[in-house]
């Protein structure tokens, strides 16, 4: 073998020992990928729905599903007259006599912490955070390890956050495509996960419009109707009010006579 070769030879087996010697100390236990998020919504509402949370976010966000404990003060509510002239879910606190309840919904994370395309979304609602001791995860999924949890309430002109909040009426009704949304991200993390969020919701009320794309063959366009309408017809308060578009105005003129909305007094009652 000439000189050159035992060279090149020594190379190549010093370079492997070398290698091997780095594979053996080299050791990423407990190594973090860098730029987590600290920055958490709750979402209670439309957001625990995938697809309208990532419209806002503008792209894919994963999230878990979890409870808030009833220490935390609120309950959920139709409670938030949207712009655009229904009534969506908020929080509030609890009347006179009532018990604040446990909500469930999902935690995810906001792309590089910036909030602000979120608080333009729920314009009307402010942030509060949320105690990470008042949140529970409700599936094999565990809750961030660090970071801040914020959940959005809605706020009344001159009142605190979740006080003095209006219920819906002729003008600001429940409307169908709104609880769809709701109820087809409830059942992302199954049927239980979806009812629990329709118990756990206060003053149902029967002003109600189904206002579905082809609302009288809703098979057409909204594949989970069956199964929504199921959920509501056994857990929702006012349900068997629900009124097609063409019927809600004559529909809510019998309610206004009764002088007593009796459907959101029962569901307080609850």
């Amino acid at each position: 073998m000439s000189a050159m070769a035992k060279i090149r030879g020594f190379v190549v087996a010093l370079a492997l020992v070398s290698s091997a010697a780095h594979a053996q100390t080299t050791d990423f236990w407990g190594t973090r990928l860098p730029d987590q998020p600290t920055q958490f919504i709750f979402g209670y509402g439309s957001l625990i729905n995938t697809p309208s949370r990532n419209d806002t976010a503008g792209k894919p966000v994963a999230a878990i599903p979890v409870r808030v404990s009833a220490a935390f003060g609120y309950v959920r509510s139709w409670s938030d007259r949207a712009r655009t002239g229904f009534t969506a879910l908020g929080l509030r606190r609890p009347f006179e006599g009532e018990a604040p309840m446990t909500i469930n919904g999902v935690i995810y994370p906001v792309a590089g912490n910036d909030m602000s395309a979120f608080d333009e979304r729920e314009k009307g609602y402010v942030r509060v955070e949320v105690p990470r001791a008042l949140i529970e995860a409700v599936s094999w999924q565990p809750l961030p390890a660090q970071g801040t949890v914020w959940v959005y309430v809605p706020k009344a002109e001159g009142k605190t956050p979740g006080e003095g909040l209006p219920v819906p009426d002729a003008r600001f009704p429940l409307v169908e495509s709104y609880i769809d949304v709701v109820i087809e991200g409830g059942l992302e993390y199954g049927p239980e996960f979806a009812r629990e969020i329709i118990e756990t919701t206060r003053d149902w009320s029967p002003y109600w419009l189904n206002d579905r794309t082809l609302a009288r063959r809703p098979w057409v366009f909204d594949k989970q109707f069956a199964k929504i309408d199921a959920l509501l017809a056994t857990s929702a308060p006012c349900f068997a009010q629900r009124a097609f578009s063409e019927d809600y105005a004559a529909a809510s003129a019998a309610i206004a006579k009764r002088k007593g909305d009796v459907c959101l007094r029962e569901a307080r009652a609850r």
